[in-house]
């Protein structure tokens, strides 16, 4: 009897996987089948490391009687000695850890087992049983700290857990592993891809679209900031607090860009490239000025909270241009780059470059204000001609009107 339903179980793991099914509902649907089979589960909770620039691992629940699947759970870093390190050195799966055991398993009636906060926590809840597992992987089946996959299951049946269903979910233990292993790996490759690549870049990799040579002819409008006085900062400020200051401005930028539905599609230094749907140009222009509207009214703030800690201040500077440009994958057969490309890439750059020299935040190309809607068009003011580096004839750049601005802001 117990062999055959744990084929079944099994079977449907197998399917699971297959079918690309969500480490929740994957927790859901073997729990619901545990059920099925007589096994007395309260609760349930999955422990697994990830790769990702600001979580180390996520939690994955079930609770008996929830008709809604239960929020996963982010934690942050540990081993720095916090409130993360301090919670997990307490637990029963860093004692797995240490011991090298693959088990544990502990009553909690009566006050027994309960060495482990969490054990108390259970117990005043009126668990009867805890029983918790680890599934290591291989070397070669190692991503960075995703190493294993750490469960515990939870009854409030008198007397706990049979021997016979312990057994049962012993034996079942490396099937689901196996399953929320490949639902994890396929969750981080788009996390990886899409946070190192660009949103809309990062699926149409996934998506196969990576032979090298083939690209898309798209309208865009482009965008292109640095952040001022950035060589200067690096040469006088602290070693150790030039990545913290670029990761509080660039989050700024990529917020207001994102913020507006643009992509980012690179980050060279202190500047960054990003490009807005023309389709509709005058949509791509108006989400470009919303994205540097959100930008200015959000370093400010930024700075001066910078200011109060004694730390490196700056403020970006935007050049935005519209026309058509290639977009797909370049390089060699060993290392492609997807971007775009094309002579409107370049002179966005050098308008960009320009707002030093105009003493500007902001540049426009006449194109861009051609493609503006009359209503953003009317907030945009000549600054002149300029010969721009690379580009045969000088052009014509606009800034926002500084009245207006502040109107609209008003």
């Amino acid at each position: 009897m117990q062999r055959d339903i744990c084929f079944d179980i099994s079977a449907w793991l197998v399917s699971a996987t297959l079918d690309g099914v969500a480490e929740q509902e994957i927790l859901r649907g073997f729990c619901e089948r545990l059920g099925g089979a007589g096994i007395p589960l309260a609760e349930a909770n999955l422990l697994i490391d990830t790769l990702h620039p600001i979580y180390e691992g996520r939690v994955f629940r079930w609770r008996r009687g929830e008709s809604e699947l239960l929020p996963v759970v982010e934690y942050g870093r540990t081993g720095d000695g916090g409130e993360n390190d301090e919670r997990w050195r307490t637990s029963p799966f860093f004692r797995l850890l240490e011991t090298g055991e693959t088990m544990l398993r502990r009553g909690l009636e009566a006050g027994a087992g309960q060495e482990f906060p969490v054990h108390r926590d259970f117990a005043e809840r009126g668990m009867s049983e805890y029983l918790a597992f680890v599934h290591r992987f291989g070397a070669e089946g190692t991503i960075g700290e995703m190493d294993c996959i750490y469960s515990s299951w939870i009854t409030d049946r008198p007397g706990g857990f049979s021997e016979e269903q312990v057994s049962m979910m012993s034996e079942l233990g490396p099937s689901l592993a196996a399953a929320l292993k490949s639902a994890s790996q396929t969750r981080i490759t788009r996390t990886l891809v899409e946070t190192y690549l660009g949103r809309d870049t990062g699926r149409r990799v996934l998506a196969g679209k990576i032979a090298r040579g083939v690209t898309e002819k798209i309208s865009a409008v482009l965008w292109f900031s640095d952040l001022r006085g950035f060589t200067r900062t690096t040469e006088t400020c602290d070693p150790d607090a030039i990545i913290p200051f670029l990761n509080d401005y660039s989050d700024a930028v990529i917020t207001a860009i994102h913020g507006a539905g643009g992509e980012v599609l690179k980050l060279i230094g202190d500047g960054t490239l990003a490009i807005f749907d023309a389709r509709d140009p005058a949509s791509g222009c108006a989400r470009a000025l919303a994205a540097y509207a959100t930008l200015k009214e959000t370093v400010p703030g930024l700075s001066e909270e910078r200011r109060k800690v004694r730390l490196p201040v700056t403020s970006p500077y935007v050049g935005l241009h519209i026309g058509e440009v290639f977009y797909g994958n370049v390089g060699s057969e060993e290392r492609l780059d997807f971007t775009v490309v094309g002579p409107a890439v370049n002179e966005t750059s050098r308008i960009a470059a320009m707002c030093r020299s105009a003493e500007r935040d902001v540049l426009v190309s006449t194109a861009f204000r051609a493609a503006a809607s009359p209503r953003e068009q009317a907030g945009l003011v000549s600054v002149g001609r300029y010969a721009l580096r690379g580009v045969a004839r000088p052009q014509e750049l606009f800034t926002i009107d500084a009245q207006a601005d502040r109107a609209a802001a008003s």
